[in-house]
């Protein structure tokens, strides 16, 4: 066979082949080859929803305190891209926005898609976009802006690099505020120039976060923490939280947490607590606080009065184990209102015993009792249903588990459970407010984007945990408890305001110790004759600490509270 008869048989051959693979290709590979063009030519870019801003009340008014600005994500096509160009660029017009190592960058060459800046400016892309760097894409979206600086950063929160809420509102609402991008699809060259418009150009419009309006009052939360920042510089501790509620209606007026951090430069924050919303994220046992829970139940059912006796010795030995006052107070025979004045734990484990229909012993009835009242009427140590993440704290069930009499006789005092001062604050609001329980809220309503604020509906009680009477007599017992801050001029004449303290031991070891301790301390306040107008509840601590509820915790309510009447501009009686 002569050469050229070689070279035709081949050629024909080789044509086949095309024709083979070219037939493969358009017919059984079509989806796939058709799927790679587009990835040369189509710039699919992802159109930013707007996250919606947040707002505080003032003077009745929603005031921004959380916005955006505009700012732009960069990335780069690495098969197209120069690197020298691109980062000789970035170097001399955006070098503090670049969030990529520029080896990482062009290492793998398959890649198509890569950020290599973050945060923008207009300014910067504008300057950017001059260079025509080939295979830049420009994505734009917005940063956020905390014209309040540090002020209710634990309420508050951040958004993140990827621009998603962490912690606080920003992170409980951030589908809510976030929004759903949307999408952007159009033939493109090299220097993402659009080519043409036809049936591959694709456009799906973001849609905008919600604008949220909190409850917070803004004047308010500014002088709390200013408040408290004081106190602490005098103090041998370095954190402090407030909380400050509406007990009529459930609002919450102020969360503050000391200290704070800028939630503009989260990434710098290097102690994790601080993102931490005291109020509602952290729950711990609050002490003596809860003696005015006990002291309702056992109201409640008709166990006691305020003039109820017993005779106080100092101690009550429960199962084998003997449990002290943490002051001695009045030894003898005293009534049960002496024995909340001086917060005596064996007046509260009284109070248990009559609860179970004993006066001399804990009971199954008892037990069962009070945790029907913590945990069904009072909503203690489960989640009380506000609109942010919230830990539900715990409390132990009264028939499971060893020493059942010693761990309930220690819940009547606060020790042995865990809850939230959220929830603390919206159950305590409920023996005051006439009996009433309302589900704690901080979501006033929204901005439309037409600029127009529209009210959430106002919440009705969600349920009544103890009658108008019991109220009012608790209500009495615990104004009662500040007999010495009325003596010595600290409560003015014409208001009417109850408190109670808490000072909870920590643990070392194992065991409960007094060389480290939470001081805790939960108020009332308003014009005398009236119900109250607003609750406050205080925490104070520090690692390694003894903090009172007495020596602490108290005086810094009373800074507080005289804060709250001035603000809230409560005339006194007559």
């Amino acid at each position: 066979m002569s050469r050229i008869k070689l070279l035709r048989y081949g050629l024909l051959v080789a044509i086949g082949i095309i024709a083979v693979r070219l037939f493969v290709i358009q017919i059984f590979q079509h989806d796939e080859w058709t799927e790679r063009a587009n990835a040369e030519h189509i710039s699919q870019n992802t159109i930013i929803a707007k996250r919606g801003e947040i707002y505080m009340m003032e003077n009745d008014q929603p005031v921004e305190v959380v916005l955006n600005k505009a700012a732009w994500t960069v990335v780069v096509d690495p098969q197209v891209t120069n690197r020298e160009e691109v980062e000789k660029a970035f170097s001399e017009i955006a070098p503090d926005k670049v969030v990529a190592k520029w080896d990482d960058v062009f290492k793998d060459k398959t890649r198509r898609y890569y950020v290599v800046a973050r945060g923008v400016e207009r300014e910067q892309v504008k300057k950017l976009k001059e260079k025509k760097l080939a295979g830049v894409w420009y994505q734009e979206g917005n940063e956020r802006v905390y014209p309040e600086g540090d002020m209710a950063s634990a309420l508050l929160g951040f958004v993140n690099a990827e621009g998603k809420g962490q912690y606080g509102v920003e992170g409980s609402l951030n589908d809510t505020l976030g929004g759903t991008n949307g999408l952007l699809k159009t033939i493109t060259d090299v220097n993402n120039v659009a080519l043409s418009i036809g049936d591959d150009n694709v456009r799906i419009p973001a849609k905008d976060g919600k604008n949220v309006v909190l409850t917070i009052d803004r004047v308010l939360q500014k002088k709390i923490e200013k408040k408290l920042a004081e106190y602490l510089s005098t103090s041998k501790a370095n954190h402090a939280s407030a909380l400050v509620m509406d007990p009529r209606n459930g609002k919450i007026l102020t969360m503050a947490t000391i200290p704070n951090y800028d939630p503009a430069n989260y990434a710098k924050v290097e102690d994790g607590n601080l993102f931490l919303n005291q109020a509602s994220d952290v729950a711990y046992e609050p002490a003596s606080i809860c003696k005015t829970f006990t002291f309702a139940a056992a109201i409640e059912e008709g166990a006691m009065t305020p003039e109820t006796t017993y005779n106080n010795t100092g101690e009550i030995t429960v199962d084998g184990w003997p449990i002290k006052n943490a002051h001695s107070g009045e030894l003898g025979v005293i009534s049960m209102q002496t024995a909340l004045n001086y917060s005596l734990n064996t007046g509260s484990m009284t109070a248990l015993m009559l609860l179970g229909g004993s006066d001399s012993e804990i009971t199954k009835t008892g037990r069962e009792k009070l945790f029907d009242y913590y945990y069904n009427h009072f909503g203690l140590g489960q989640a009380t249903g506000y609109e942010l993440n919230e830990s539900t704290g715990l409390i132990q069930e009264p028939n499971k588990g060893y020493g059942l009499n010693s761990r309930y006789a220690n819940m009547t005092f606060g020790q042995n459970i865990s809850l939230t001062p959220l929830q603390v604050a919206a159950a305590f609001s409920s023996l005051i407010n006439g009996g009433e329980y309302y589900a704690p809220t901080i979501v006033a309503g929204e901005i439309t984007k037409e600029g127009k604020f529209v009210k959430a509906d106002e919440k009705k009680a969600v349920r009544r945990t103890v009658t108008e009477k019991t109220s009012d007599t608790m209500r009495a017992m615990i104004w009662g408890t500040r007999g010495l801050q009325r003596l010595y001029g600290i409560d003015k004449p014409g208001y009417y305001i109850g408190g109670k303290t808490g000072t909870a031991q920590g643990i070392k070891d194992g065991a409960y110790t007094f060389d480290e301790t939470t001081g805790s301390y939960i108020g009332f306040g308003g014009r005398e004759g009236e119900l109250p107008e607003y609750v406050i509840m205080v925490k104070i601590w520090e690692g390694g600490q003894t903090l009172e509820g007495t020596a602490d915790a108290l005086p810094l309510f009373n800074l507080l509270s005289d804060v709250a009447i001035d603000h809230f501009k409560i005339k006194p009686k007559g």
